[in-house]
């Protein structure tokens, strides 16, 4: 899953592809480089962003939506918590959601899904960007984000959304600390009791930029290429540890990590 943020503001690559023009342009070297599923967002989830309006959101991402779906041999997918925004891209063109919030910003996210027939992603995050990560704490961390992506999963059902539509997503990086997020994707193959999908989105995260700041202990920049080598570190894990799909910037270097992690559980060249 190749990642277009068309905001001003998102932590690694926000103003880069904010007009139509340049994110038509990434989306499609992002297919070239292998993405097998384009993740458009218009609102910045970082931690402490400030939210936008659904109306701005639609006006960011559906221009984008139209121009790609007769260019893209390849599945759109709505990154939003905001069921309108969702109707539209759907309307527009994309084909999956892919809700941080798991439904709990807005309950009529689960009908527009199942109206429409589409996968739908569930997150787990504690609380909002805006709060997530103030004070995150967990008595048992998999037990936690496995008891809410559950009843995530139940919710979803009784709305009309099919099982089989479901993916899930641990949320690395939403209401975690670093250690955290080192735990969730070494102990990440505890979510196959959910018998869903697992996605990550590990590409480019603080707690990468975490472990390899520098010995003077200034933070490395999001795009610096030793983060880009700890994301791949990440991704690699997360493979083996039973992840589906993989959220990423840098798709061609992530095609190349999956097709030798995929080898090798395989066993198979």
């Amino acid at each position: 899953m190749g990642v277009l943020n068309i905001t001003p503001d998102s932590f690694s690559d926000g103003g880069q592809f904010y007009h139509t023009d340049s994110a038509v342009i990434h989306a499609q070297k992002l297919v070239s480089e292998g993405a097998d599923i384009i993740d458009i967002g218009g609102e910045s989830t970082r931690p402490f962003a400030e939210p936008v309006s659904a109306d701005e959101e639609i006006h960011r991402v559906v221009p984008v939506i139209k121009q790609l779906v007769d260019r893209l041999d390849v599945p759109i997918s709505i990154d939003t918590t905001k069921a309108a925004v969702a109707d539209q891209a759907i309307k527009a063109g994309a084909s999956i959601i892919n809700d941080i919030s798991a439904m709990r910003l807005d309950p009529f996210m689960a009908k527009v899904a199942a109206d429409a027939g589409v996968p739908l992603i569930l997150m787990h995050m504690q609380g909002t960007p805006q709060t997530m990560q103030l004070t995150p704490v967990y008595d048992d961390l998999m037990e936690e984000i496995i008891g809410f992506l559950n009843d995530a999963i139940t919710s979803a059902q009784n709305a009309g959304v099919s099982r089989d539509r479901i993916i899930i997503d641990p949320g690395i990086g939403f209401g975690k600390t670093f250690t955290h997020n080192l735990a969730l994707v070494n102990r990440l193959s505890a979510l196959n009791a959910l018998d869903a999908p697992i996605l990550v989105g590990p590409s480019r995260k603080a707690f990468i930029r975490n472990i390899l700041k520098k010995a003077d202990g200034e933070d490395l920049p999001p795009q610096h290429p030793d983060v880009a080598s700890g994301s791949q570190a990440v991704v690699a894990a997360s493979v083996l540890n039973g992840a589906h799909v993989v959220r990423v910037h840098d798709v061609a270097q992530t095609r190349a990590t999956v097709k030798t992690i995929d080898a090798i559980r395989l066993e198979s060249p």
